[in-house]
C-alpha cells in the first residue's frame, strides 16, 4: 500500500538558507512504496526566496510545491501547508537547517500504524560552532532548548515534552481532530511557541508522541543567537507566552485574578529569583537564574496586560463604564 508524507516548510527571507535544506531534503532516501512532497510556503519574502523555491519544483517536479502566504506570520503559513497537503502524515521543519538522507523515513515511519500520533527527532548544532563560557548546553543550567539543540539519548521512548517544530511530524487527521497552529503565537512579530503548544495540546489529550533519535538535523547556529542579549529577550517572550497558555480563570472578589498572580510573582519568585542569582556558583549559574527572572518580569508584564483587559470586561465594582470601548488584546482567549 503507497503511504503519502508532504513536508511542510515555511519561510521569510532566508533564501540563501533555503537552498541549503531543499538540497539535503531532495537527496532523501525512502522506500519506494512512500510517495512525498515538500510544500515550500513563501510569508511574504522579499528576497529571492520565490525563484530558489521555484528552481526546485522544475528540478523535481513530482516532489516539490511552491505556496504564497500573504497573510504575515508563522502559524498562517504553516495552517496553509496544512489544508495543502496531500500526506496522511505531515513532517516539519525550518528553513535554516540542514537534514540527514534517512531524517524523513525515520521520523515518519511509525506514524502510519495506530501506536502513535507524532514524533520528534533529534537536533544538533552545525558542525564548528564555538559556545560561550557563560553558556551551559547540559546540566542544571542549559539553554540549549533556545538554539534548537534536543538530543535525548539514543533510544527510542515516548515524549513527555514537546519537540522542536524543527524535527516534528504528525499524523494530518490530529489537526483536524485537535486543530491547527495558534496564530496569536508564532513569529513574525508575535510571541514564539506555537508548535510547543500544538504538541501540548496533543499530550494533553492523551495522545502519544514517539521521540525518535535517528531522525536527525542539523540547526544553524548565527553569531547574533550566542548574545545575552539574544537569550534575555527570549526569555522574557517565554514568561509571556506561558501566561497566556494558561487556563483562563474567573474573577476574584470582583477582580481579575491575573492580578493574584502578578502580585505572587513580585512578592514571591522575584526575591527567590534573586537569591538564586545572586549565590550561583559559576557564570553559567548566574545568567541562567538572570534568564529566570526575566521569564518572570515577562510573565508580571503579560499578567498585567491580560489583568487591565480583565478589569475593563469583568462583571462587577471595576467593569468599565463604556465597555464597548474595551480593546481585546491578541493574547485573550
Amino acid at each position: 500500500m503507497t503511504r503519502i508524507v508532504s513536508v511542510i516548510l515555511c519561510t521569510y527571507n532566508r533564501c540563501q538558507s533555503l537552498a541549503k535544506v531543499l538540497e539535503s531534503i531532495a537527496a532523501s532516501k525512502l522506500p519506494d512504496s512512500t510517495e512525498w512532497e515538500v510544500l515550500v510556503i513563501d510569508n511574504n519574502s522579499t528576497d529571492q526566496t520565490r525563484d530558489v523555491a521555484e528552481g526546485f519544483c522544475r528540478r523535481y517536479p513530482n516532489h516539490f510545491r511552491y505556496l504564497f502566504e500573504a497573510q504575515q506570520g508563522k502559524s498562517h503559513a504553516l495552517n496553509t501547508g496544512i489544508r495543502e497537503s496531500h500526506g496522511e502524515v505531515l513532517a516539519f521543519t525550518d528553513d535554516d537547517v540542514t537534514v540527514e538522507p534517512t531524517w524523513l523515513e525515520n521520523l515518519t515511519a511509525n506514524l502510519f500504524g495506530n501506536e502513535w500520533v507524532g514524533a520528534g527527532g533529534r537536533v544538533f548544532p552545525e558542525k564548528g560552532v564555538v559556545f560561550p563560557p557563560w553558556l551551559a548546553l547540559k546540566g542544571p543550567y542549559t539553554m540549549a532548548g533556545l538554539l534548537v539543540i534536543l538530543d535525548r539519548g539514543s533510544e527510542a521512548c515516548e515524549l513527555v515534552e514537546a519537540p522542536f517544530g524543527a524535527n516534528m511530524a504528525f499524523r494530518k487527521s490530529m489537526f483536524g481532530k485537535h486543530g491547527g497552529f495558534r496564530t496569536d503565537l508564532g513569529p513574525p512579530p508575535k510571541l514564539r511557541g506555537e508548535d510547543t503548544e500544538f504538541c501540548l495540546r496533543l499530550m494533553k489529550a492523551r495522545e502519544r508522541l514517539r521521540y525518535e533519535p535517528s531522525a536527525i538535523v542539523y540547526h544553524e547556529v548565527p553569531a547574533n543567537r550566542l548574545k545575552k542579549r539574544y537569550f534575555l529577550s527570549w526569555w522574557f517572550g517565554h514568561g509571556r507566552v506561558m501566561m497566556r497558555l494558561r487556563e483562563k480563570r474567573p474573577p476574584k472578589w470582583h477582580m481579575p485574578y491575573e492580578f493574584f498572580s502578578i502580585g505572587k510573582r513580585i512578592v514571591g519568585l522575584m526575591p527567590y529569583g534573586v537569591r538564586k542569582w545572586m549565590r550561583a556558583p559559576n557564570p553559567q549559574g548566574k545568567f541562567f537564574w538572570k534568564c529566570w527572572l526575566w521569564m518572570t518580569v515577562g510573565e508580571i508584564y503579560e499578567s498585567s496586560r491580560l489583568a487591565f483587559e480583565g478589569k475593563r470586561n469583568v462583571v462587577g465594582p471595576l467593569a468599565s463604564k463604556q465597555p464597548a470601548e474595551a480593546e481585546t488584546g491578541q493574547g485573550s482567549r
